[in-house]
């Protein structure tokens, strides 16, 4: 197992949690799949959300963002199979967990991308991907997306490639944590 950034839950027992399976079947995994479950999940919590004071459109729409691209890159990159979404909300933190199954060279390149992303100032590192973007339009637009969540939105990102789950495959569990308040 290689592990980068945050992998760990701290909500409890009594976190108010919802747990998707995006099922690989007749209808085919795709994008639209990714909205709806984003638009689905920032609502729900967005009601759960405990304090009569928060706002409950910032709550919504920060989760369905972090929601949207973590799943839009769970179906960009994955191997054939079902996406395992598990997400908690305690007091302020929600927290999220997706799974899926990627291939063992696709793990290989998201690890060398991981290592820049974990390891450098993400306001830095974004300013640079933009700036890369606009002289290379096809190029270096790999990672935006999360370093969009960490800077902008102050999320917390984890990954664990798991090896074993079959011959040139992996598992990988993306973890995310975001305040929100």
């Amino acid at each position: 197992m290689q592990a980068f950034g945050a992998t760990r839950f701290t909500n409890g027992a009594t976190a108010t949690a919802n747990r998707l399976r995006l099922a690989e079947g007749p209808l085919e995994l795709n994008w639209r799949h990714c909205g709806t479950t984003s638009d689905f999940l920032g609502e729900f919590f967005a009601a759960c959300a405990g304090d009569p004071g928060s706002n409950r459109n910032e709550i919504r729409h920060s989760i369905g963002y972090l929601v949207n691209e973590l799943l839009e890159n769970a179906l960009k990159f994955r191997a054939l199979g079902d996406i395992a979404i598990e997400t908690t909300l305690e007091g302020n933190r929600f927290e999220m967990r997706v799974t899926n199954v990627i291939e063992v060279e696709v793990a290989e390149k998201f690890q060398a991308v991981l290592t820049e992303l974990t390891t450098g100032d993400p306001g830095q590192l974004l300013i640079e991907k933009i700036e890369r973007n606009a002289a290379e339009p096809d190029g270096g637009g790999s990672g935006l997306g999360l370093l969009t969540l960490m800077n902008d939105y102050g999320a917390q990102l984890g990954w664990k490639f798991i090896e074993g789950a079959s011959a040139g495959l992996m598992r990988l569990e993306t973890y995310a944590s975001l305040s929100l308040s």
